[in-house]
């Protein structure tokens, strides 16, 4: 069945993307974060392209999502390490576990797993072994050795602090790779880079750094069907709890697209279709949205492009990018616009 709304998905810009990260992160690698389904684009598609562009090095959040790339036989790290549940699947080597405890390390080392990552924390408090656990890892085939930058999306001085205590880690264990920077660690510059990036938000046309702004291409753009146009009188109201009174008779285009979709109640009254002609007009509900399209010929059954532009769709909403691109649903039909590379 063909669905009423579609993401439209530029391949050639998620992989010019990735290349432009490579570019910037000098000698090290270049991997790709596709976790959450690839950012909601698909993760399947993601891979496949970025691959053929030259990435390999994927990670994802769960075990869920390494096996949903399991035909692709790609190299997948999961970030969120391997739980008692997981380990049947683990020790198929469909991907490697980043490790994040002791628990989790004592885990692999009795089942006599093979390669694995392992996490660092230095200081984000999130996930991860203290600096002062190294010693775990003795007997380990550690492939890489990362942390996780917890600001980098700002001037802040818990950056280099951060730096400079996964710098000190340089030469202590047997790992064959260190990564430390996310999108916004790779603009921060070379010595954030060590052997290899974990780009992710920045990969599908976000701006975590404003030096990115010039630097990268929106990647996914949703479009809905109108459902109806409608005509409204001057004083009608429109949509929930009547937030919108029309000035004037205005002409309504109803879309097939709301918050249920991660078209979200922030764009009400603020968002807009078809490169600003078209403003969003009263409440964003579940399933619908209105726009006024007084200006436009626009009738049922035709399709619209939302506008989405990450850091000025994030401004609009109060959502952040990520949320934007994580909160797309299932009910898109995914349209990539490009062939692979």
């Amino acid at each position: 069945m063909t669905a009423p709304l579609r993401l439209r998905l530029d391949g050639q810009a998620l992989t010019d993307n990735w290349r432009t990260l490579a570019r910037m992160s000098g000698r090290a690698a270049c991997g790709a974060a596709i976790k959450a389904d690839g950012y909601g684009l698909g993760a399947i598609g993601v891979a496949i392209r970025l691959a053929d562009a030259g990435c390999r090095d994927f990670f994802v959040a769960t075990w869920a999502e390494a096996a949903a790339l399991a035909s692709l036989a790609l190299p997948v790290s999961v970030l969120h390490g391997v739980r008692e549940e997981d380990m049947a699947l683990a020790l198929t080597g469909v991907a490697r576990p980043v490790l994040n405890t002791a628990a989790q390390v004592a885990r692999w080392k009795a089942a006599g797993g093979g390669a694995c990552d392992v996490m660092i924390d230095t200081g984000m408090n999130r996930l991860g072994l203290s600096v002062d656990a190294l010693g775990l890892l003795e007997g380990l085939r550690v492939d890489t050795l990362m942390s996780h930058l917890a600001c980098a999306d700002e001037d802040s001085v818990m950056n280099a602090r951060q730096l400079a205590a996964f710098a000190a880690l340089a030469g202590r264990t047997r790992a064959r790779r260190l990564s430390l920077a996310n999108s916004a660690g790779v603009a921060l510059g070379s010595d954030y880079a060590f052997d290899l990036t974990r780009p992710g938000l920045a990969l599908y046309g976000g701006i975590p750094r404003a030096e990115m702004r010039d630097l990268l291409a929106q990647v996914a753009m949703p479009e809905a069907q109108v459902l109806q146009r409608r005509r409204v009188s001057a004083g009608d109201t429109v949509g929930y709890n009547a937030t919108w009174t029309a000035a004037r008779q205005t002409e309504v285009a109803i879309l097939n697209i709301g918050y249920a979709d991660g078209y979200f109640r922030g764009f009400s009254d603020a968002g807009s279709a078809g490169g600003g002609r078209f403003p969003v007009i009263g409440r964003v509900s579940m399933d619908l949205v209105a726009l006024d399209v007084t200006a436009a010929p626009m009738a049922e059954g035709d399709w619209v492009a939302l506008d989405y532009a990450l850091p000025e769709a994030a401004a609009l909403s109060g959502m952040s990018q990520y949320e934007l691109l994580t909160g797309l649903g299932a009910r898109f039909e995914r349209r990539w616009i490009s062939a692979t590379v």
